[in-house]
């Protein structure tokens, strides 16, 4: 062997191979104790490229460039898998770019991490729950803030998050139950939402033909909020359905004094019953008050229909005629006006009024707003279906049509 080595030290034609691979093994040497030494610094290294990366996705995020931010993350974690709060704002990201199914990996891998520290554990699976919630999972969003919950008994967002799902659910009692708990945790009112909760509870008992249970939940709803309109709304439907009028009636009058805004509500429910009433005189003498104390149009229209059914047509064309000066774009009016004139005989004069009340078609009708949001649309709803708030929403101001009511 040492001979083959020695000849090949003197074989020329190898020599150049011979050279390269001893450079070869002296670079390697050399590179192996730079790489030892370097080791020690490496670390420092990585923090100030995974820190370069994080705050370049901060200033993305800040400029509101998602992708760009997305990819800087995931730089920082690819350079240091161990930073939870990259994965954390990863995880939201996602989530705001409807990446649903990603945004729930990252939790869940968060989660599952060895010895992660338990704050970071709990908001890691209140985040899961929001996703999953955000995916329309509504029950594992529930099972998860439940779980939440457990850990952290006190913890208001959670408690509004599982507020929301109950009454999404329509699962009243519950929610009742967990607004109760957010009260004891926060300064604040909360009767109104307590009471939407009890009347809510007694309109699923009236459906069900509970009426002794319906009629205690809505008085407690009101004895919980004495400003709750649906609780007299419904307390008077209740009346209605079972043959007492007057109670109806008494309850319905009330609203005009806890909320006038919301009185219109009533005249509806009032021509539904005054039809089967002995003694009509407590409407009638309900309907003028009103009118002479707010003179709005809602009132003098319903004063005109009452007039009208009671076979008073000048009574009935006075108070019409007032409503369409309050408001003369309201068609319901310009109609009932019409409607009046027609059985009365006057066809010409009706002719005219439905004229026009065509040439007002096109005018905006009365729309409800959110205080809170600012959704607008042409139905009543206690509950803002965009922002979730309760007794948001009033009317704007007429100039149509009354919107309709889903109340």
């Amino acid at each position: 062997m040492w001979q083959t080595f020695l000849h090949s030290l003197v074989n020329w034609d190898l020599l150049p191979l011979i050279v390269l691979s001893l450079l070869g093994g002296v670079a390697g040497f050399f590179t192996g104790l730079w790489w030892r030494h370097g080791l020690s610094k490496s670390p420092k290294l990585r923090e100030k490229r995974r820190d370069e990366a994080f705050f370049k996705g901060i200033q993305y995020i800040l400029s509101d460039d998602k992708d760009h931010a997305i990819e800087e993350f995931t730089k920082s974690v690819q350079i240091d898998s161990d930073t939870v709060e990259t994965y954390v704002a990863l995880g939201n990201l996602y989530r705001s770019k409807g990446d649903i199914e990603r945004a729930i990996r990252i939790r869940q891998s968060i989660i599952l991490r060895p010895n992660i520290d338990e704050e970071v554990r709990v908001r890691a699976l209140f985040d899961l729950g929001v996703d999953y919630k955000k995916a329309g999972l509504i029950n594992r969003a529930l099972d998860t803030f439940l779980e939440v919950l457990t850990k952290s008994p006190s913890d208001t967002r959670t408690l509004l998050e599982i507020e929301r799902i109950y009454e999404e659910l329509k699962e009243w009692e519950k929610a009742y139950e967990t607004r109760k708990r957010i009260a004891r945790y926060t300064k604040g009112d909360h009767s109104h939402i307590l009471a939407h909760h009890l009347v809510e509870l007694g309109k699923a008992s009236q459906a069900l033909g509970d009426y002794s249970r319906a009629k205690a939940l809505y008085k407690k709803a009101i004895s919980t909020n004495k400003e709750c309109v649906d609780a007299y709304l419904h307390l008077g439907d209740l009346y209605a359905e079972r043959g007492e009028y007057k109670k109806a009636v008494s309850m319905w009058k009330k609203i005009a004094s806890v909320d006038p805004r919301f009185t219109y509500l009533a005249y509806g429910r009032l021509e539904s019953v005054y039809v089967n009433m002995k003694n009509i005189r407590p409407v009638e003498e309900f309907l003028k008050e009103l009118a002479s104390k707010n003179g709005d149009a809602f009132t003098y229209l319903a004063l005109s229909r009452f007039l009208f059914a009671e076979g008073d047509i000048e009574g009935a064309l006075r108070e019409v005629g007032k409503a369409l000066e309050v408001e003369p774009g309201l068609w319901e009016a310009k109609r009932f006006q019409g409607e009046i004139l027609i059985q009365s005989g006057r066809d010409t004069e009706a002719l005219a009024a439905y004229k026009e009340l065509i040439s007002q078609l096109d005018l905006p009708s009365l729309r409800f707003q959110c205080s809170n949001c600012g959704l607008e649309g042409e139905e009543l709803y206690w509950q803002c279906p965009k922002c979730r708030s309760w007794d948001s929403t009033a009317p704007v101001p007429v100039r149509q049509k009354a919107g309709r009511s889903t109340v």
